[in-house]
């Protein structure tokens, strides 16, 4: 083992970590004052349980050995426990421990993100139960399917998209954020609206330097989360690490435009939600472009998403924090646009149609996509439903429009003299 490499792979993992509390920074700054909590507590909460399962039997569902062989979900008696990797494999490039706990941040941020879609009208318990079933029925599986690579030797079967049909996703834009993103807007679809929806006046942001701050140390993290996908401090890494920098600022300053010619002005939030979009839409793509591609799919992500926001209006679906309009729209452009930007130059080797290549890649692109936003929507649409027709999935009206915080935590992060004291407190003694 190369202890560059195992340092890198160290440094990373810590990086993905990261990002659970940076998401929790960004999404509680875009909710209302007396809803910070629930949304904190539901990345948190959500974060901690899948860890759990991921140590019990979630890494053999993801990168056990294929059962049959079919790509569809690996092993759940493979490693159990995950006692199994605390020998050392000298033939491994890093410890696979190191492996399964840099892929646990992995699902842990992507349950996180489906939050955002909930956001202070969800019973806390019924997303955690929500929370845990989904890692397992949806993540789990898909991340086998995009993550899971065969074998050089034919001893391990991978999963169906990675080894199968061959897809390019450097680091998630398919097992990540699409997945979670068509998670995202099942779950809105059947907790229905907020009320007083669209014009939530308690719901507004209330803070936008926390917003910030979030997608701040999102942007930090995301290099351990696409460069650390490499498994190596070598040059692959570093490829991407540039594409990453560059395509999340073209991000910004595309949706910065686009906001300023169609309203006038770019706001702070808009900065903050392009560069999030396009970092998404540079995840799958990081590996497989050079860096004016990444500018150019960051460019493309930012205006579209800019765009995509306000489907939810259209359409009429609650997405409370945009979770469907910058990761499934993000995720679904950097997916495809691999098709048409992939050059052989960069560190995946294979070359879209802007560089010679055809359409073929484009197409397994496109089969990757759809697949993968059918199975996550349905599956998560049927999950919500028979969970909500039985413990039920909404708070009561009362607790929504006063803020879900102290009704599901007895706290609130914002105390003046005017609100009750809070259970279990030193002032309630």
């Amino acid at each position: 083992m190369d202890s560059g490499n195992v340092a890198w792979i160290l440094a990373s993992a810590a990086l993905v970590c990261m990002m659970i509390p940076a998401l929790a920074l960004f999404y509680g700054g875009m909710v209302g004052s007396r809803r910070i909590l629930n949304m904190m507590m539901m990345c948190f909460g959500g974060a901690s349980l899948v860890a759990v399962l991921w140590a019990l039997f979630g890494y053999s569902l993801a990168f056990g050995n294929s059962v049959g062989g079919l790509g569809l979900i690996g092993d759940v008696t493979e490693f159990p426990g995950l006692g199994q990797l605390m020998a050392e494999d000298a033939e491994a490039s890093i410890p696979v421990a190191l492996f399964a706990a840099f892929q646990l941040f992995f699902a842990c941020v992507t349950t996180a993100l489906v939050a955002g879609a909930a956001a202070g009208r969800m019973k806390f318990g019924a997303w955690m139960l929500f929370a845990g079933i989904w890692a397992t029925i949806v993540y789990f599986p898909v991340a086998h399917w995009v993550f899971a690579f065969s074998s050089e030797d034919g001893s391990v079967t991978g999963g169906w998209i990675a080894s199968g049909i061959e897809a390019i996703d450097f680091a998630g834009g398919t097992a990540v954020h699409m997945n979670a993103g068509a998670a995202a807007l099942a779950l809105a679809l059947v907790l229905g609206k907020s009320s007083g929806w669209p014009k939530v006046e308690h719901a507004k942001p209330h803070s936008r330097p926390l917003v910030l701050v979030g997608a701040g140390l999102l942007w930090v993290g995301w290099f351990g989360f696409n460069a650390g996908s490499a498994l190596s401090a070598g040059h692959s890494a570093s490829v991407v690490f540039l594409n990453t920098a560059v395509a999340a600022s073209a991000g910004l300053l595309a949706w910065a435009l686009v906001e300023r010619l169609r309203r006038g002005a770019a706001t702070s939030m808009g900065a903050a939600s392009g560069l999030i979009s396009a970092l998404v839409a540079i995840t799958p793509a990081c590996g497989a472009v050079s860096p004016l591609g990444a500018v150019a799919i960051g460019a493309i992500a930012g205006a579209v998403c800019s765009l995509a926001i306000e489907l939810k209006y259209r359409l009429g679906y609650d997405d409370s924090l945009d979770v469907v309009g910058v990761h499934l729209v993000g995720g679904i452009l950097g997916t495809l646009l691999i098709g048409l930007f992939a050059t052989d130059a960069a560190p995946n080797g294979v070359s879209g149609l802007f560089y010679g290549g055809g359409v073929e890649l484009l197409g397994v692109q496109s089969l990757a996509t759809v697949t993968v936003l059918a199975y996550s929507f349905g599956i998560t649409w049927v999950l919500a439903k028979i969970l909500d027709k039985t413990i039920g999935l909404r708070i009561n009206p009362e607790d929504e429009m006063r803020g879900i915080d102290l009704a599901a935590h007895s706290e609130l992060a914002y105390l003046t003299d005017e609100d009750p004291v809070e259970l279990g407190s030193p002032q309630r003694a």
